[in-house]
């Protein structure tokens, strides 16, 4: 099936999603019925999710029939809103999480509603879609916990530690929150690898063990300030030490040769501290906001791979160090006021970014002791100071539309300190054009056009080596951010007490993207290609089954397909963008047991990427082809929300085909081809949630 015919099934089955025409009276207060509405506005009020018994917000908002959360992008700077989710009509801009992160912390007692709006109504310049903004009162001091530990089967290490705590409450004048959080992740996978030569002759078995930990935890304090006047004021101070260890040991037999055994060990473990706030205050005929915010990650790394032969020959080995220090400090400002139906706002910001890394390469000597050997591309201090300005109009065009636009560009110098390399400028426009229109109560459209300016990863510029893979990226101190023009169309369909049905339509023309291209004779480093194209479709709905006689169940299904293209470095020919996302899709049906605590569910998951194209080798690695989750949940156990999820038991394996050559692919010939089909599963996973004041 091509992409112009999923985009032309994805849009009728937005419009034409089948609506019996007799409705039933579904009795109760359930997250399937008719939202109130408040103008242009759909309106979720709290009974509207009694049945789902939420501790949070957040849970709140992901109960939401056909909304899908948007996270911010993870970009250098803050730049215009790109988080779908606002919280008492503000942006959430930070660093360290953003509004999802917010509202974990924000019990559901205290929401008052939550509006799912046209992006085009909000005058926030950068938003796209549909928009949620959760209204928030703190009503009185109150917490929740949660605990999520999760138990491999084979491969990984027990998790106890996922967990997290928040507590806000009020001390006269001044709202805070108190939280510590735990992320911590284990992953594993193992079995046999088989290497072929071009032939498809068996040159040697491997059995692969892998597995990785990591744990971040995040203590924070946020303080919030009302007045004077009507001035507001936030200020989040949060520290994150971490630790991710990884260990791959292979057993490797040639059909001929020595039999051996490889261990490669990772290890990073650093911290990061965010200091972030923003205040807002009456100026004049609007409101000025003031935000800053600083970032600090010291991020040592440690690398060692050892081969140990079984014939007492020497070990041979290698080892890279890399001590990074990350900085950032952003300061903004946004103007808004309002003139007659036109919303006004300017905004000015400045951002210094930079990586000093120092790397040292290591090779194990016939002592077995590793020696340092020179590695001068492995270190380096690189920098970016960034000027934005943008300007954005917005106004209703009568009753049923919206129309928002916002222009501007952005002046950075790319240097690096310590080297003769002269600094490098850019000027790169900026700026969309957003319309929403809803030509009923019932639809809802909205389009975009955006000139968007992406960035570069610093630590492309400097060397970067691959143990594992035994692959080598050279830095490359030529780089240059891509830009984009990126056009998006959305339709949404409210059907009412059967749910709700939303379809995306979208197209990037990319300048200068970034993917891996020749270095030197038979080098390769990351650099950019001229050109390429990304079209895609989003489907997201909601089914309430109420209608058809099963009370308290629903079914969610996300479909994303897309379709790139790029020019090969090497060939000339057109190919996928690296990496990029081929097709994912996830279905979820949930029953919450009419009259009952119980609740159960199950769900499917599928996620594949396009190969990934070196100038050695191309590899397709995934994982799937289903990923299933089965799980039971009661709403009251001693006053505790308590669920059993068993994850991966039937369909997931780890994945992967890769082909390396003995040079240049295209023109030398192949070298051995690698293939992986490797077992993940089962995973069993705990959930307890609660609240307290």
């Amino acid at each position: 099936m091509t992409i112009r015919s999923l985009i032309g099934l994805g849009i009728s089955a937005a419009i034409a999603w089948p609506v019996p025409a007799v409705a039933q009276d579904l009795g109760g207060s359930v997250a399937g019925a008719v939202p109130a509405t408040a103008g242009a506005k759909q309106v979720y009020t709290v009974e509207d999710f009694t049945r789902f018994s939420p501790r949070t917000a957040y849970d709140m908002l992901s109960r939401v029939p056909g909304f899908s959360i948007r996270s911010s992008d993870r970009e250098r700077g803050l730049g215009q809103a790109s988080e779908n989710v606002l919280i008492n009509g503000q942006r959430v801009a930070n660093k360290s999480g953003g509004a999802v992160d917010e509202l974990q912390k924000i019990t559901a007692v205290s929401v008052v509603r939550i509006e799912i709006l046209d992006a085009a109504s909000t005058g926030i310049a950068g938003l796209s879609g549909q928009v949620a903004n959760v209204i928030v009162r703190q009503k009185q001091s109150s917490g929740q916990f949660e605990w999520n530990p999760e138990v491999h089967a084979r491969y990984a290490k027990p998790n106890p530690f996922r967990a997290n705590v928040s507590y806000s409450g009020k001390a006269g004048w001044l709202d805070y929150t108190l939280s510590v959080r735990s992320e911590g992740e284990r992953d594993g996978f193992g079995g046999p690898v088989a290497i072929t030569d071009p032939s498809g002759n068996l040159i040697e078995t491997r059995e692969q063990h892998n597995h990785s930990k990591g744990d971040l935890v995040t203590f924070e304090v946020k303080s919030g300030v009302a007045g004077p006047g009507s001035s507001e004021g936030n200020l989040t101070l949060a520290y994150t030490p971490y630790w991710f260890p990884s260990y791959n040991r292979e057993r490797r037999a040639p059909v001929s040769g020595v039999d051996y055994t490889r261990l490669t060990v990772e290890s990073m473990n650093g911290y990061y501290i965010d200091v972030s706030g923003d205040y807002r205050f009456g100026l004049g005929p609007g409101r000025l906001k003031l935000i800053g915010l600083r970032h600090f990650d010291r991020e040592p790394f440690d690398v060692v791979q050892v081969s140990s032969y079984d014939d007492a020959s020497p070990d041979d080995g290698i080892r890279f160090l890399r001590d990074n220090r990350i900085g950032e400090t952003v300061v903004r400002a946004e103007y808004a006021w309002k003139g007659g139906v036109d919303n006004w706002q300017v905004s000015l910001e400045r951002a210094y970014n930079s990586l000093d890394q120092r790397g040292s390469l290591f090779l194990l000597g016939a002592d077995g002791e590793f020696g340092e050997v020179p590695y001068p591309e492995g270190s380096g201090h690189v920098v970016e100071t960034r000027h934005e300005g943008i300007v954005s109009w917005s106004r209703p065009l009568g009753s049923q539309a919206d129309v928002q636009i916002a222009g501007g560009a952005e002046i950075s110098e790319l240097a690096r300190f310590d080297s003769d390399i002269k600094p490098r400028k850019f000027f790169r426009p900026k700026g969309s054009v957003t319309l929403g229109w809803r030509p009923s109560e019932k639809w809802d459209l909205s389009l975009r056009l955006r000139r968007r300016v992406g960035q570069i990863s610093f630590n492309d510029f400097l060397a970067q080596p691959n143990l594992e893979e035994e692959r080598e990226n050279s830095g490359n101190p030529d780089l240059v951010p891509p830009q984009s023009w990126e056009s998006e169309v959305e339709v949404s369909r409210d059907l009412g007490a059967w749910g709700q049905g939303r379809v995306r339509l979208y197209a990037h023309l990319i300048g200068d993207i970034v993917d891996i291209i020749p270095a030197r004779l038979d080098g390769e480093t990351v650099g950019n290609l001229p050109r390429a194209r990304r079209f895609g479709l989003e489907w997201i709905g909601t089914l309430q089954m109420d209608p058809l006689g099963l009370e308290g169940a629903r079914l969610d299904l996300n479909v994303q397909i897309e379709d790139s293209s790029v020019r090969d470095p090497l060939s000339g020919d057109k190919r996928p963008i690296s990496n990029n996302l081929r097709d994912r899709w996830e279905t979820t049906f949930r029953h919450d047991m009419p009259n009952s605590d119980w609740t159960w569910g199950i769900s499917l998951k599928h996620d594949r990427s396009e190969k990934d194209y070196y100038l050695t080798e191309i590899n397709d690695s995934w994982e799937g082809p289903l990923f299933d989750d089965v799980f039971i949940e009661n709403k009251n156990v001693i006053g505790l929300t308590v669920r059993a999820t068993v994850s991966t038991s039937l369909f997931a394996r780890h994945r992967s085909e890769r082909t390396v050559y003995d040079g240049r692919r295209l023109r030398d010939p192949t070298l051995y081809h690698q293939s992986n089909h490797q077992s993940i599963g089962p995973i069993f996973r705990l959930l307890v949630k609660g609240s307290f004041s």
